[in-house]
C-alpha cells in the first residue's frame, strides 16, 4: 500500500513539475521578446546619439589639431631662435674663454722663458768658471811635461852624442873597441849595483820608507781627488798634536759646521815582508809562519797606533784608512785569516791597498757629485714650484670655461627634451602636405612674438 501511495505521489510530483516547466518557459519566452524589442529600441536611439556626438567631436577635435599646429610652429620658430641665441652666447663665451687661456698661456710662457735664460746663463757663467780653471791647470800641466820632455830630450842628445863620439873614436882600434865595451858594460854594472844599493838603503830607512808610500798615497789623492776635499797634515784630534798624513774632507751635520775628516795613513813594514818572502822562497815553512806572525804583529800594531792618534768621533769618521803601498803586501795582508776583520772590529781601522783605495776613492768622488747636485736641487724646486703656480691659474681659467660649457649643454638637453615630448604628443596627427605646411606657417610668422610671450 505504502509502495503504491509513492509511486502514486512520485507521479503527481513529476506533473507538477512539468507544468512548472513550461509556465516558467512561456513566460521567459514572453519576457524575451519584450527585451529584445526594447533592446533594439534602445540600441536604435543609442546609435543615433552616438552618430550625433562622434560628429561633434571630430568637428571639436580638428579644431583643436588646427590650433595645436600653429601652436607647434611657432614654439618651434621660438625654439629655433633661442637655440641661435644660445649658440651665439656660447661662441663669445668660448671665444672670450681661448683669449684668456692664450694670455695665460702667454706669461706662463714668459715666466717660463725669463727662468730658464736666467738659468743657462748661471749654468753658462758656472760652466765657464769651471772651463777656465780646468785650461788652467790643463795649460800649467803642459808646460810642466813640456819641460820634462826638455829635460830628457836635452839627456837623451848628450847621451846619444856621447856615445855617438865615443864609437867613432873606438872604430879605429878593434881591441881597443872590445876592451871599450867590456870596461863599459862594467861600469853600468857598476852602477845597477850603486842604485840597487841607494834603493836598498832607501827602503831600509824607516823614514825613506814612510815618505815614499806618502808620496804614492798623495799621488793617488791627488788624481782622484780635488784639493778642496782632502787635506795634508791634518790634526785630527784637538789639543793632541798629532797630526795625519792625510784625511779626507767629508761634509758635516750642519752646511756651516766643521768638516767631518776621514784619516789615512801609509804603512811599510818593510822588513818582516822581506822575511816572508825570502823563507817563501826558501820553502821553509816554518819561517813563512814566524814572519807571518811578525807582519800581522807589525801591522796591528800600526793600526791601533792610528785608532789612538788620529780617531775623534764626531770631528772624525768613526774608522780610519791604513795604507799600504805595494799590491804584494797588501795581498799578504789580507790573506792572513781574520786579521782584516778583527781590525775592522777591535781597532776601526780598514786595510787598503792601491787598487781598493782607488775604488774608495773613486765611490767617495760619486758621493761628493751627488751633494753638489743637492744643493743645485734648490734652484730646480724653486722652478717648479712657479710652474705649479702657473698651472694652478691655468685650471681655474679651465673651470670656469667648463662651467660655461656645462650650462650651454643643460640648455641644448632641455630644449632638445621639450623637442621630444612635442614629437611624441604630434606622433597621431597627421602630416599636411608641403604645400599646405608652407602656407601655413607663412601664415603664422607675424603671430610669431605674440605665441612667445604666450609660451
Amino acid at each position: 500500500m505504502l509502495a503504491h501511495m509513492q509511486q502514486v505521489l512520485q507521479r503527481h510530483q513529476q506533473d507538477i513539475g512539468e507544468r512548472i516547466e513550461r509556465e516558467l518557459r512561456s513566460q521567459v519566452q514572453a519576457s524575451a521578446q519584450s527585451t529584445r524589442q526594447e533592446l533594439g529600441a534602445s540600441f536604435a536611439q543609442l546609435q543615433q546619439t552616438l552618430a550625433t556626438q562622434m560628429a561633434s567631436v571630430a568637428s571639436l577635435q580638428n579644431q583643436q589639431i588646427d590650433g595645436f599646429a600653429q601652436q607647434l610652429v611657432k614654439l618651434n620658430e621660438t625654439n629655433a631662435q633661442q637655440l641661435d641665441s644660445m649658440r651665439q652666447s656660447i661662441t663669445l663665451q668660448a671665444q672670450v674663454s681661448r683669449e684668456e687661456q692664450a694670455v695665460s698661456l702667454k706669461r706662463f710662457g714668459d715666466t717660463l722663458n725669463q727662468q730658464l735664460s736666467a738659468l743657462t746663463e748661471s749654468n753658462a757663467q758656472r760652466m765657464g768658471e769651471v772651463r777656465a780653471t780646468l785650461e788652467a791647470k790643463i795649460k800649467d800641466l803642459q808646460t810642466d811635461n813640456a819641460q820634462k820632455l826638455d829635460e830628457m830630450r836635452k839627456t837623451v842628445d848628450e847621451k846619444l852624442h856621447a856615445t855617438l863620439e865615443q864609437r867613432l873614436g873606438e872604430s879605429f882600434k878593434l881591441v881597443s873597441d872590445r876592451l871599450d865595451k867590456v870596461h863599459q858594460g862594467l861600469g853600468e854594472m857598476q852602477q845597477l849595483a850603486t842604485g840597487v844599493g841607494d834603493l836598498k838603503r832607501v827602503l831600509t830607512n824607516v823614514k825613506t820608507r814612510g815618505t815614499w808610500g806618502e808620496v804614492q798615497l798623495e799621488i793617488l789623492l791627488e788624481q782622484m781627488l780635488t784639493p778642496e776635499q782632502y787635506g795634508k797634515n791634518v790634526e785630527t784630534v784637538r789639543g793632541s798634536g798629532e797630526r795625519v798624513e792625510f784625511a779626507i774632507r767629508l761634509p758635516g751635520a750642519k752646511e756651516e759646521g766643521e768638516p767631518v775628516w776621514m784619516p789615512i795613513d801609509a804603512k811599510f813594514p818593510k822588513e818582516q815582508y822581506e822575511r816572508l818572502v825570502e823563507a817563501a822562497e826558501r820553502a821553509d815553512a816554518d819561517g813563512v809562519a814566524a814572519a807571518g806572525k811578525e807582519l800581522e804583529r807589525a801591522v796591528r800594531t800600526e793600526a791601533r797606533t792610528i785608532a789612538e792618534k788620529y780617531l775623534s768621533p764626531p770631528l772624525t769618521t768613526d774608522f780610519a784608512i791604513l795604507f799600504l803601498p805595494t799590491e804584494g803586501l797588501y795581498a799578504e795582508v789580507m790573506r792572513r785569516p781574520g786579521l782584516s776583520d778583527d781590525l775592522q772590529r777591535s781597532c776601526r781601522v780598514t786595510i787598503a791597498g792601491p787598487s781598493t783605495l782607488s775604488a774608495l776613492l773613486n765611490s767617495l768622488q760619486m758621493g761628493f757629485r751627488t751633494l753638489a747636485l743637492e744643493k743645485r736641487s734648490s734652484e730646480v724646486w724653486q722652478v717648479l714650484g712657479a710652474v705649479k703656480t702657473e698651472f694652478g691659474k691655468f685650471g681655474e681659467v679651465l673651470a670656469s670655461t667648463k662651467t660655461a660649457l656645462e650650462r650651454a649643454a643643460r640648455n641644448i638637453d632641455q630644449a632638445e627634451t621639450r623637442t621630444r615630448q612635442m614629437t611624441r604628443k604630434l606622433k597621431s596627427v597627421e602630416a599636411l602636405p608641403a604645400d599646405a605646411a608652407q602656407k601655413l606657417l607663412g601664415a603664422a610668422e607675424p603671430e610669431l612674438g605674440e605665441s612667445d610671450e604666450a609660451l
